[in-house]
């Protein structure tokens, strides 16, 4: 450590004795409560990420609102984790990892803590925002303290601990807040991230030592406020074309002067980002072919996993009426498929090109997107949980080929920042993803609902003959009058159209996310990849 680091250590504390008599950072078990407290912090921020999506029924119930609202509490949430990624290590570095963290978990605490007394959706979704900026503090200086804290023959092991956390996350997060929901309110599923959160917070002050970088840099505040104008601007108009609100469709004002407006945060994004001495994000580092294609590659995986992952929630309870714990409950599997096969994947990309297991990681989650658009009212579970199984075993075959062939030939002077990039492509992925097919979704429900509407003519013998039988229904099950009967029968037609219409609308976007998917198949094709040194020698011996 440089000598900054030793007085930080002195200055805060760190010279507690352990039990041999030493400050307590150099103890032999110093590290793995750092691992420890720094899961903690990862489990909750991941999370939140998926127990969300259980209780987006039920917020829609609640506040009365349409997808093209609700949409926007995953949307504001991936929004601002994206935004201040980038921003953390500059913060860590002027004030050290500690604190950095720190301030990340009391930001997401306090998100949680607002979240749930929100009295709108509008609060809800400004609270959500304050919570994806404190994920987007915590989680690459959470990575950063793991891998400065263990010694390179044991960082792969911490890194596969702190990798589980986020995979458990996975599978709990939509049965923990299904439960939640049934048996409590949807608010629960945040007020738990509370006491959490307090403990986290003072467990990494009593745990972990402080430490600063000696090198200073200047903060990129206008690379930071220009990528604000670009992405926010783009995602509102993205998500509020066809707004119920929003009568003048894309063409509207409002629409129009977004677009303007994040066309010049990306062009002075762009010149700042490209000439400044320190930017905010490192995009010269997409000059490099494999760091670039892959940048590509995760973006538009993000687009099509992230932005789909929402629709099958929704599907469950609004669609087949499933409680939110019957609909959480299903995600359990996958979870633990990504813990078991993640430490496969890695070991058949060390063996095989990995390439190879990259495009059969994509195939298969492809192919559970492709499945899931023949999904319909009268879909059994076991359908259901074979798209899942695919999207698991795909998702865990993805990210570790995917990155080995990133950084490849990216100097090492420049993988923490390549490393951030990577992170930053992904979430604003995730966040185009959500905006664009929840769009889609509503403009595709409208449309369904208007072709099985013209179809359904009140003239029609079969028609006719429908209603007739609503109505019988009504009055034998209600006691209903013949008029009251009347009104009932019409009723339920319309509800069962708006529900078909509704699932059709479901199964074109699980059509377009399995498209996008499969186009990430072609930039992976193009990536170079050189076989370590020691196999080529092994190769040229054979031959």
């Amino acid at each position: 450590m440089n000598n900054n680091g030793k007085s930080l250590d002195k200055a805060n504390g760190s010279g507690l004795s352990g039990s041999l008599g030493v400050p307590h950072h150099q103890h032999p078990s110093y590290k793995w409560w750092v691992l420890a407290n720094v899961m903690m912090g990862t489990f909750m921020v991941v999370l939140d990420s998926t127990i969300v999506d259980v209780s987006l029924a039920k917020v829609m119930a609640t506040f009365g609102v349409g997808i093209d609202t609700v949409k926007w509490i995953a949307t504001g949430y991936l929004l601002a984790f994206a935004i201040f990624l980038p921003t953390s290590g500059w913060i860590a570095d002027h004030y050290g990892f500690r604190k950095t963290y720190s301030l990340g978990l009391a930001l997401f605490t306090l998100g949680s803590l607002l979240c749930s007394i929100s009295w709108n959706m509008t609060a809800l979704i400004m609270f959500r925002v304050i919570q994806g900026a404190g994920g987007g503090l915590l989680m690459p200086v959470g990575m950063a303290i793991v891998v400065r804290e263990f010694p390179l023959e044991q960082r792969g092991t911490a890194l596969g601990f702190w990798a589980i956390a986020a995979a458990a996350s996975v599978s709990l997060g939509p049965t923990l807040g299904g439960y939640l929901i049934d048996n409590f309110a949807w608010h629960s599923i945040f007020d738990i991230n509370v006491p959490v959160g307090i403990l986290g917070v003072f467990a990494t002050l009593v745990i972990q030592r402080e430490y600063k970088v000696e090198s200073r840099r200047a903060f990129d505040i206008i690379g930071f406020l220009s990528m604000v104008l670009f992405l926010a601007p783009l995602l509102v108009a993205l998500s509020d074309g066809n707004a119920s609100w929003n009568t003048g469709g894309w063409t509207s004002p409002f629409v129009l002067i977004c677009f303007a407006l994040s066309l010049i945060g990306l062009v002075t994004f762009l010149a700042v980002e490209l000439n400044i001495r320190h930017p905010l994000i490192e995009l010269n580092l997409l000059k490099n072919f494999n760091f670039g294609m892959s940048n590509l590659v995760l973006f538009i995986f993000g687009m099509g996993m992230f932005g789909s992952t929402f629709l099958l929630p929704l599907y469950l309870q609004n669609g087949l009426g499933f409680t939110a714990f019957q609909a959480g409950s299903l995600f359990l599997p996958l979870g633990l498929i990504m813990a078991v096969m993640g430490p496969i994947s890695g070991m058949l990309s060390d063996k095989l090109n990995p390439k190879v297991i990259a495009v059969a990681g994509i195939t298969l989650l492809g192919l559970s997107l492709f499945v899931n658009q023949y999904l319909s009212l009268f879909s059994m579970t076991s359908e259901i949980m074979v798209s899942l199984y695919l999207r698991g075993f795909g998702m865990a075959l993805i990210f570790t080929p995917l990155n080995t062939l990133s950084l490849a030939e990216v100097p090492r002077a420049r993988l923490a920042q390549a490393s951030g990039l990577f992170n930053v492509i992904r979430q604003i992925g995730g966040s185009f993803g959500v905006a664009i097919m929840g769009t889609l979704l509503t403009d595709r429900t409208i449309f369904h609902d208007t072709v099985y509407g013209q179809v359904v003519s009140k003239v029609s013998p079969v028609t006719q003959s429908v209603l007739l039988g609503l109505q019988g229904f009504a009055q034998q099950a209600l006691g209903s009058s013949v008029s009251v009967a009347a009104m009932r029968a019409n009723a339920l037609l319309a509800y069962n159209i708006s529900q078909q219409a509704f699932v059709s609308a479901v199964d074109d976007d699980f059509l377009v996310a399995a498209l996008i998917t499969m186009v990430c198949v072609v930039p992976i094709i193009f990536l170079r990849y050189r076989k370590p040194e020691g196999e080529r020698v092994k190769v040229v011996a054979m031959d």
